[in-house]
C-alpha cells in the first residue's frame, strides 16, 4: 500500500468507532490529524495522551506533506476564481475580483458600502465563470442583523437572473454570540461534504461585532485575540481546502492620536491584519460615491477605485 492510499482507519489505534468519532469532529483526513494537537484527539476520541500522539505521528509519517514546485503552484493558481464586485474599477484594483482560496476583508465606517458589497457578491457568485461568477452559492453568517434578502432580488434581476432562483441558491444564518459565530463557520464544511452544496462564497458580516461587545477591557484582550485567531484560521482552512472565497466585513475605530491624515483604523489588531489575504478600506466619496482603497494584497499594487451603490447593486461611477 502506498502512502497516498492510507486512510485514517489504517492508522495504529484507530478502529471503526474511533474513526467515526474523529470524522464527526472534522478529523476525517490524514492532514487534519497530522496538524491536530494531542489534547484535541484525546478529547474527541476518548483515548489517552500516548495513543493520541501515536495516531498523530502515524498520520504525519504517512502523509505527503504537499511540497510543490513553482510550476505546480502556478498550475494550481489557475484554479483560483475571481468573483466580480459589480464594478469594473473595483475589479481591476483587486486583480479581477474577490479571490477564491483567500480571505478578503473590507473595513470602513457605517454607510461605507461593506454590506451592500456583500449582497452584490451573494448574487454574483451564482453567475457563470465567463460573467465573473463562480457557478456556486453563498453562505452568509449575519452577526448584526444586516442581511436583507429582498435586496438580493433587484440585484439578481439586474443581472438577468430569476430572482426566486437566486434566493433559493443562497443560505443565510444569524449568529447570536462569538461562540455561535465560530461554530457556524465550522459547520459550513458540513454543508459542503454532507449536503453537497456547491458553496463558493462565505460572507461574515461583521467579523468583530460579537467579539467587540463580549471582550471589553484590556484584561480580556489576550483571550479575545486567541479566540479570534482560531476563528480566522478555521475560515482560511475551509477557503484553501475547498477553493472558496471568504468575504468578511470589519468595524473601525478612530485613533485620537492621529493629527494628520485619516484617523480611521480597523479593529481586531494584528491577528486580523495578518490573517486577511486582501484588505480593503471603504469610505464615502463625493456626490454619493464610495471609494475602495487597496491596503494590502499579495502581488498587487496599492490603488483606489470609485463605485456607486444603487437599488440594483454595485455600479461603476
Amino acid at each position: 500500500m502506498t502512502k497516498k492510499e492510507i486512510q485514517v482507519t489504517d492508522l495504529p489505534g484507530v478502529g471503526a468507532a474511533t474513526a467515526e468519532k474523529l470524522a464527526e469532529a472534522g478529523f476525517d483526513s490524514l492532514m487534519a490529524l497530522a496538524i491536530a494537537t494531542p489534547a484535541k484527539v484525546v478529547e474527541i476520541a476518548g483515548v489517552g495522551e500516548a495513543p493520541a500522539r501515536k495516531i498523530i505521528n502515524a498520520a504525519r509519517n504517512s502523509l505527503d506533506m504537499g511540497f510543490e514546485s513553482g510550476i505546480d503552484l502556478m498550475e494550481k493558481r489557475k484554479t483560483v476564481v475571481k468573483i466580480t464586485t459589480g464594478s469594473s474599477n473595483f475589479d481591476e484594483m483587486l486583480g479581477g475580483g474577490i479571490e477564491s482560496g483567500a480571505i478578503t476583508e473590507c473595513y470602513g465606517a457605517y454607510g461605507s458600502g461593506k454590506t451592500s458589497l456583500a449582497h452584490q457578491l451573494a448574487v454574483n457568485v451564482q453567475l457563470p465563470l465567463e460573467q465573473g461568477g463562480a457557478e456556486g452559492i453563498a453562505v452568509w453568517i449575519d452577526t448584526e442583523g444586516t442581511l436583507r434578502p429582498e435586496y438580493l432580488k433587484p440585484i439578481a434581476a439586474d443581472k438577468g437572473m430569476d430572482a426566486d432562483e437566486a434566493l433559493n441558491n443562497f443560505r443565510g444564518v444569524r449568529a447570536f454570540n462569538s461562540d455561535h459565530q465560530m461554530l457556524l463557520a465550522e459547520k459550513v464544511e458540513d454543508l459542503i461534504k454532507k449536503d453537497g452544496l456547491p458553496i463558493k462564497l462565505i460572507i461574515l458580516d461583521s467579523l468583530m461585532g460579537h467579539f467587540r461587545s463580549e471582550f471589553a477591557g484590556r484584561g480580556t484582550l489576550a483571550d479575545r485575540q486567541q479566540k479570534l485567531n482560531k476563528h480566522l484560521h478555521a475560515l482560511l482552512k475551509i477557503a484553501t481546502q475547498y477553493n472558496i472565497a471568504v468575504y468578511i466585513t470589519n468595524q473601525v475605530m478612530s485613533k485620537p492620536d492621529t493629527f494628520f491624515g485619516d484617523p480611521t483604523e480597523p479593529i481586531g489588531g494584528h491577528v486580523v491584519a495578518h490573517t486577511s489575504t486582501v484588505r480593503v478600506y471603504l469610505r464615502r466619496g463625493k456626490k454619493g460615491t464610495r471609494v475602495a482603497k487597496l491596503v494590502d494584497a499579495p502581488a498587487l499594487p496599492d490603488g483606489e477605485a470609485a463605485f456607486m451603490i444603487t437599488s440594483e447593486g454595485i455600479k461603476d461611477v
